[in-house]
């Protein structure tokens, strides 16, 4: 019995201490995994990045649409000097596919929020890009810290809608528009009540210099191809001579953002600077001088009302825009700088009606003759029901060059350079003055969340004031777009219709 009772309490006791060993050569209890948190602090769709206090958001759209009857993507009006509008050469729709990636960060610090904002976008567009080819495009990337903000955003001249009180085209003129951002050091106080006022330096370089034209002087090729006078054709007086920028454009800004709407003044400083004066042959010279700087300017007001009788969710946007020597804050966004619209005639080839809407234009030793434009844009925007709204958007845009401008400008036409025809020949009366009307609707189907389908027809309509006829080289860059040359074109008012249908994917 002894020997039993040894035995079984040896092997307990080997138990025991197997059991221990075994324990000790256990791994430590793993780590509990770190899962990415939600940040309520910003709003929806902000998480932690793991590891720190910052929030990230990841967000943007895919968009695929085709424009009709258009002279470029997102329903640009036929208006770009395209002298094979009614011919074989031209598109009679474009579609356009783009992808936007955005990146939000923010971090809270004992100075407030820091923040930084990223915004790319990828496009494939008929007739710009090959078959697995496409464009990048850089909208924002930009740094906010106590009041300041720092790189690529929305101008402080700009409203919160930017160009699109209500309509989908990136054409509606008659106001500003940055939406692809502009580079800035601005600094926004905050007053309290949705009262604010904000003072920014921005460039001019890429973005806000809308053409300074020597019409002295005019290239001896478009596109290597048409003598030059296919340039005066799509509305463009001479040679854009801008200098080297120098100071950027100064903007101020005071705004009542409440529940009620928005009421913003706005205004710019534009420094406009010439380049050299240049010889018989075309060339710049530094020995000949240049014309001296001057200073245009533009202001804004902008109007936008919520909560109207019509419906909830309804909203009146508008904005009026002067601007002198800076025609960019009038005519902003992506359209042109000067237009140039075709059409059927009954004397001679086509009509034609043109206009340039530079910031000013200058010879040969005399002065530099500044623009002056204004302009009005705005909508109403209505919900049906949850998942149908619909827009009725416009724009009214008219420039003037004024007695000296005009003498320019007209003058122009007979220039040649080299022995080559620079100019063209004008019977008829010469007034470079014109404007733009423009009118709109857009109805939306939403119907899940984040994917809307939508269609949108414009009618647009250029106010020419030349009148009798104008015979020129018109190729545009274009061969065998017109009859042999020279050809004349009949001075006419023009107008058209253009439509955009699009889908989008929003997340």
């Amino acid at each position: 019995m002894k020997m039993v009772k040894s035995l079984i309490l040896g092997s307990a006791a080997a138990l025991v201490a197997m059991g221990g060993a075994q324990a000790a050569d256990l791994p430590l209890k793993a780590k509990a995994v770190e899962y990415v948190k939600v940040c309520s602090l910003y709003g929806a769709g902000f998480y932690y990045i793991p590891g720190t206090d910052t929030c990230i958001k990841l967000g943007g759209y895919l968009r695929a649409d085709v424009t009709f009857n258009g002279s470029g993507a997102y329903n640009a009006p036929a208006w770009a000097g395209d002298a094979g509008k009614g011919t074989r050469l031209k598109n009679d729709y474009i579609f356009r596919s783009r992808q936007d990636i955005n990146i939000d960060t923010r971090t809270a610090t004992e100075y407030g929020v820091v923040r930084t904002y990223f915004d790319a976008v990828f496009n494939w567009t008929t007739g710009s890009d090959a078959i697995a080819g496409g464009q990048v495009g850089v909208y924002y990337a930009f740094i906010q810290f106590a009041g300041f903000t720092i790189g690529k955003a929305v101008s402080q001249f700009d409203t919160p809608w930017t160009g699109y009180p209500g309509n989908n085209t990136s054409f509606l003129i008659g106001g500003y528009d940055d939406v692809t951002g502009i580079n800035q050091i601005s600094y926004t106080m905050q007053f309290g009540n949705g009262v604010s006022a904000a003072i920014s330096l921005e460039d001019q370089s890429a973005y806000l210099q809308g053409g300074l034209y020597n019409v002295s002087t005019v290239p001896a090729l478009v596109s290597g191809v048409s003598p030059a006078g296919s340039l005066y054709l799509a509305g463009v007086p001479g040679v854009n001579s801008y200098a080297g920028v120098q100071v950027p454009d100064i903007v101020g800004q005071i705004r009542v953002d409440q529940a009620w709407g928005l009421f913003q003044v706005s205004a710019a400083a534009h420094q406009v600077r010439a380049s050299y004066y240049t010889t018989a042959t075309g060339s710049l010279s530094e020995s000949l001088g240049h014309p001296g700087d001057k200073w245009g300017y533009a202001v804004q007001a902008a109007l936008s009302l919520k909560n109207i009788p019509t419906g909830p969710g309804d909203s009146i946007n508008i904005t009026a825009t002067y601007a002198n020597g800076a025609s960019r804050y009038v005519i902003g966004g992506v359209s042109p700088n000067s237009f140039a619209m075709f059409g059927n005639s009954s004397s001679v080839y086509q009509s034609i009606a043109f206009g340039t809407s530079a910031d000013g234009v200058f010879g040969n030793g005399t002065g530099i003759e500044l623009s002056s434009i204004w302009g009005v844009r705005g909508a109403f925007n209505h919900n049906w029901s949850p998942t149908w709204s619909s827009s009725l958007f416009g724009a009214y845009t008219s420039v003037n060059w004024g007695s000296g401008g005009s003498n320019l400008i007209c003058g122009g036409y007979a220039h040649t350079l080299g022995g080559v025809a620079g100019g063209v020949t004008l019977s008829g009366t010469c007034n470079p003055d014109f404007s733009i009307s423009q009118i709109g609707t857009v109805t939306r189907w939403t119907p899940v969340r984040g994917l809307t389908f939508s269609g949108e027809v414009m009618y647009t309509h250029l106010d020419q004031n030349n009148s009798g006829t104008i015979t020129g080289s018109a190729g545009g860059g274009k061969p065998g777009s017109t009859p042999s040359n020279p050809v004349s074109y009949e001075f006419k008012d023009q107008n058209t219709w253009s439509g955009l249908l699009r889908a989008q994917r929003t997340f």
